[in-house]
């Protein structure tokens, strides 16, 4: 822990970082199905370019600089357009999806606040498959998520439930397009009837979708309408650096009336330094991801997202279809892109995961919640299309020496599952409390078993620890 006193030389730090993500996945042979979007190496060199021109320019002086002000009202202007935003629309260039969602919350809290202040407080309807970044902004600006349940097999949201959630006291309804965990696009257009009809707001969480489905439209799949061709859809929020290809952090919200944004800004001058105005939530913020944006926008065009859309889906469509071709495999929900989850009535899960870890790929194990039992979620991209027949040999082969899905009982947990202690769970499964383990089929067959409050809170005490410093 102790602060170094003389400095080192810059290839011997680079070897170090090199040396230090020998552990990391291996993303870039196109073995990781989520988290990384790789659209082939002459558009991450220039991804690389433009963000080390714009690395030290700051964001948070327009009048300082600005090129940025221009760079972001392009890059909002583009996606404007790609969502069929009508004139008067407005967005703001933000660090991620988490960002644009809290954002997004905090504009209608405030808005419904100056014009409509309802008599309790706010409440925002949403269905079990919204992202998890809305519960965390309800609980960072004092609003209370009411949940509903979803169609059962479809696992699209269920027009009727958020119906008969709406109370005086809500502000807003929420659709995905598509929900990041199975794909699935909701039925917009009739939950906007709802919002138009009860005087609310509607954010449509395009974070995944935005940059994909209206290639995927285009290029004449069916797609359900979900963007501001709807009347009802009041903001949108959608990220650039998933299947747009930009460096992290790259997302916008959209408005389909720029004076909401209003209520977003936050200014203050009432204090003895500089007058601060903020657009978003980040006051310093690097040049760099929107100068990365920009160009990648700026270099693939609507032909070179067409190309990487058509690409994916067709590895995506031939992944599905041996899913749907194995007898112990299933997949969920009806997805309508690249993004889609599978199960196993009889198999474990998590075993297939951590088997498949041990081949080299990464894919991502979910909790059963809801209708929704545990699963695996696979983000397909442009970089995985070349490794799909590989990909599907081990999956094959993976579930069928998976081990049979282990019964409540056969994991010896205590009656008592909520009063299940980090430390008591820790010692049980050998964990130190502040090392990564080594396979996590074991770990997650038992967090998947407890109830969500008790998992969040031995997660959250997890996360805690792994990262104290050494």
């Amino acid at each position: 822990m102790a602060f170094p006193f003389a400095g080192r030389p810059p290839a011997e730090i680079l070897e170090d970082l090199r040396a230090r993500k020998r552990d990391d996945v291996r993303w870039a042979e196109g073995r990781v199905f989520a988290y990384v979007y790789d659209p082939g190496d002459e558009a991450m060199r220039l991804l690389a370019d433009a963000h080390r021109l714009y690395m030290t320019e700051n964001g948070l002086d327009p009048t300082s600089f600005p090129s940025l002000l221009g760079l972001e009202r392009d890059v909002i202007g583009k996606a404007l357009a790609l969502h069929r935003a009508p004139a008067g629309a407005a967005g703001s260039f933000t660090s991620g999806g988490t960002e644009s969602i809290l954002l997004s919350l905090k504009t209608v809290r405030d808005l419904r606040r100056a014009t409509r202040p309802v008599p309790g407080r706010p409440e925002v309807v949403l269905p079990e498959t919204a992202h998890a970044a809305f519960y965390k902004a309800c609980e960072y600006f004092d609003l209370t998520p009411v949940r509903v349940p979803v169609e059962p097999e479809s696992l699209a949201a269920d027009p009727r439930a958020i119906a008969d959630a709406i109370s005086e006291n809500t502000i807003l309804l929420v659709a995905s397009a598509p929900s990041y965990a199975h794909g699935v696009v909701d039925p917009v257009a009739e939950i906007a009837e709802l919002a138009a009809r009860h005087r609310l707001h509607l954010h449509v969480d395009a974070c995944v979708g935005g940059m994909y489905l209206p290639f995927l439209r285009e290029l004449g799949q069916p797609v359900p309408e979900f963007d501001f061709s709807i009347p009802g859809v009041t903001q949108l929020s959608m990220d650039f650096h998933k299947w747009g290809y930009a460096a992290k952090g790259a997302s916008a919200i959209l408005y389909r009336d720029a004076t909401m944004r209003r209520h977003q800004i936050f200014a203050w001058s009432g204090w003895t330094g500089y007058t601060v105005v903020n657009p978003t939530i980040l006051s310093t913020r690097s040049g760099g991801p929107l100068a990365a944006c920009w160009a990648i926008l700026e270099h693939l065009g609507r032909e070179g997202y067409l190309e990487l859309v058509e690409r994916s889906q067709r590895a995506a469509l031939a992944i599905r279809e041996a899913i749907e071709r194995h007898p112990a495999l299933r997949l969920l929900g009806r997805p309508v892109g690249n993004l889609f989850a599978f199960t196993s009535d009889d198999r474990d899960v998590f075993a297939i995961a951590d088997a498949m870890r041990a081949r080299g790929w990464y894919i991502q194990p979910q909790f059963g919640f809801g209708p929704s039992p545990a699963n695996i979620h696979l983000s397909v991209g442009a970089s995985n299309a070349p490794h799909a027949r590989e990909f599907i040999a081990d999956l094959v082969a993976c579930a069928d020496a998976a081990p049979a899905k282990p019964a409540a009982g056969d994991l010896g947990l205590p009656a008592d599952l909520g009063a299940l202690s980090f430390d008591g769970l820790a010692g049980w499964l050998g964990l130190t409390g502040t090392d990564l383990p080594a396979g996590m089929a074991p770990i997650n067959r038992i967090l998947d078993r407890l109830p969500h409050p008790s998992r969040d809170g031995l997660l959250a005490e997890y996360v805690n620890r792994l990262y104290r410093a050494r």
